[in-house]
């Protein structure tokens, strides 16, 4: 019985007719799938039909929370976004943090389910159990902050929590972002869903306390946590004070960080610039999620120069793709694009990584200033770099080629363009060079959101944490097994009770599981053993899957970018080391069968009723699966 953590409450809203409702949470729900993305990818398997354009008024945009979110478990003021997404076709999913999601709890709801489109720009106010429609045309086209400060001030409540797109995702860009207060939920192109149904923002106001239903087993699963993060060799020592910077120095030291569209990884990297020491002369002081103790988030000021006056926390993933996947070394650039893609509402890996794609052309000939708006597109050229940005988010003109992510952008350029691109399922990779970290490559092949780190993170390969046990960063033997487990884990602690992602990384991968258990019931009081916390998240897994190969994903889909494949590493610490086409095969080989799927990527019906995923079963018969 549900006695605690949850609010109890899902909240539907159609934007068509202006109206909403309000649905029990049920306990058969929380059971099976705990909260966060797992509340959300099942919604989204139920209600958004097969063949449903993501950008059509048929898709569905979740907002979900967990039973930790809003309580004093650390770090747990997280939400996962999910919805069909327009950059890959599969389910998209994004998770942000801030203090946006502990408000949703406070309002009252484990799960808000947008649906329909408004016939003109709207935003939607949540408030006591009440749903206000109000007018969005005066905040179209504005910049996030703008908008954020705008509604605030129109409410006049400067404690109203927003979440919001920029004119990215009113343009529709494919990497389009969804910004509240500086946190993203920002990969898989949400904010264009949020977009195509007239929807600039979400406000709310929550004045409820999460109700704890056993205190005494809360505080020890709490205290339990806390302890460990004391304990952790990394995260105050390091972590809280260089935030996530620390993984250029991290990465550049193993010989994975990516650069120059991958093609001179191990050759430069600009440590000095980029990393922890180049950072810390510009930063001014940390940021904290709500219930948060590290404030991993590190805020840079640009005093002096071109960029002076830009204020932005860049973290490790922006600093890789507009630097080294640009060729970039200037610090005070990146910071100022890390501004800018806030405010426009655009996804940072994916806009850096798509320039950067853009930046080879130009150097190869394939594209030329003609095509670029004059602009001299290589690598290493900061305002080229800048000014293309922000023709991206306005879609104006070659910037209207980019907009879409680099996939796209191959399909309109042609002229053999396709052979430098660096995505999996349409989703531009992260800024590990995983042709060193084989595990990382294999998780960013199979994972259902495509080039995401997120999804099972090989911290083994990248920190070097013997958990479960030690690995070889390059052997390709029981990385299908790794995988399974980084994946399983990771969707049910991070995604779905939802908690932050470093501190599994980082501080509590050895009692992870066990400590979700915990702190669920003590926050709940529903009881998990540490083998249902797994299990959960292969839940979430599978149906998942099920889900993309519904809409047309197959094992050809689990692939790497041809580069990866192909070409070895030329320099560094993991010099000669690639993923060649047989050594895929093998890893996901060995990860199906693991997973308990058929050699083709497909979930058996045994796998599916062990589960309790019928309606998986029932979609995958219909397909002749």
């Amino acid at each position: 019985m549900i006695k605690g953590g949850y609010a109890g409450k899902v909240l539907r809203i159609n934007l068509t007719n202006r109206s909403f409702s309000e649905e029990p949470l049920s306990e058969e729900l929380a059971k099976k799938y705990l909260g966060g993305a797992g509340f959300a990818i099942k919604y989204l398997f139920d209600e958004v039909p097969r063949g449903t354009g993501a950008l059509d008024e048929g898709n569905k945009i979740i907002f979900s929370v967990g039973p930790l979110t809003g309580t004093k478990a650390p770090c747990a003021s997280r939400m996962s976004v999910v919805a069909k997404s327009p950059l890959t076709g599969g389910v998209g999913l994004s998770l942000t943090g801030g203090y946006f999601p502990a408000e949703l709890k406070f309002a009252g709801y484990d799960a808000v389910i947008i649906e329909g489109k408004a016939s003109e720009p709207v935003y939607v106010y949540i408030n006591k159990g009440r749903v206000a429609f109000r007018s969005a045309k005066k905040l179209w086209g504005m910049k996030t902050s703008d908008c954020e400060r705008v509604i605030k001030d129109e409410l006049r409540d400067q404690n109203v929590r927003v979440a919001c797109i920029g004119p990215a995702g009113e343009k529709l860009s494919y990497m389009a972002s969804i910004i509240n207060e500086r946190h993203a939920a920002g990969r898989k192109g949400l904010g264009a869903v949020m977009g195509s149904k007239n929807l600039k923002a979400i406000a709310v106001r929550g004045e409820n306390q999460v109700k704890i239903a056993d205190e005494e087993a809360f505080s020890k699963a709490r205290m339990r946590m806390l302890q460990a993060m004391k304990e952790s060799p990394v995260v105050y020592p390091k972590f809280s004070k260089y935030g996530t910077i620390m993984t250029v120095d991290v990465t550049a030291g193993l010989g994975i960080f990516p650069t120059h569209n991958w093609s001179r990884t191990g050759e430069w990297e600009p440590i000095a610039e980029l990393g922890v020491e180049g950072n810390l002369k510009l930063t001014q002081g940390n940021e904290y999620c709500h219930g948060c103790p590290v404030g991993c988030t590190q805020i840079r000021l640009v005093k002096d120069g071109e960029y002076a006056g830009f204020l932005s926390p860049p973290e490790f993933e922006t600093l890789y793709s507009f630097g080294g996947e640009t060729g970039n070394d200037n610090l005070e650039s990146i910071i100022a694009a890390d501004y800018l893609c806030d405010e426009y509402g655009l996804d940072t890996i994916s806009a850096g990584m798509t320039i950067g794609f853009a930046m080879e052309l130009f150097e190869k000939g394939i594209i030329t200033e003609k095509d670029t708006d004059g602009l001299e597109l290589k690598f290493g050229n900061h305002r080229a770099m800048i000014e293309m940005l922000k023709k991206i988010a306005f879609r104006q003109g070659f910037g209207d080629v980019l907009a879409d992510g680099s996939r796209v952008a191959a399909t309109k350029i042609g002229k053999g363009s396709e052979k430098y691109l660096i995505h999996v399922k349409g989703l531009e990779l992260p800024g590990y060079d995983v042709r060193g970290a084989k595990a990382h490559g294999l998780s960013m092949a199979t994972t259902y959101t495509g080039g995401d780190h997120n999804r099972g993170y090989a911290f083994q390969e990248v920190f070097g944490i013997p958990v479960p046990y030690p690995v070889d960063r390059f052997a390709v033997e029981g990385k299908g097994k790794l995988t399974k487990w980084n994946q399983d884990l990771r969707g049910v602690t991070c995604d779905c009770a939802p908690m932050c992602a470093f501190l599994m990384d980082m501080a509590v991968p050895q009692i992870a599981a066990e400590n979700t258990a915990d702190l669920v019931y003590g926050a709940s009081g529903l009881k998990f053993s540490t083998d249902e916390i797994y299990e959960v998240g292969e839940r979430v897994n599978n149906l998942a899957r099920v889900f993309n190969i519904r809409e047309g994903m197959t094992r050809k889909d689990d692939t790497l970018p041809e580069r990866v494949l192909t070409e070895p590493l030329k320099a560094g610490n993991s010099k000669g080391q690639y993923i060649p086409k047989e050594e895929l095969d093998q890893m996901l080989d060995e990860y199906y069968e693991a997973r308990g799927w058929t050699p083709e990527g497909v979930p058996t019906k045994e796998k599916l009723q062990s589960l309790g995923l019928f309606e998986a079963i029932d979609t995958l018969e219909k397909l002749g699966k």
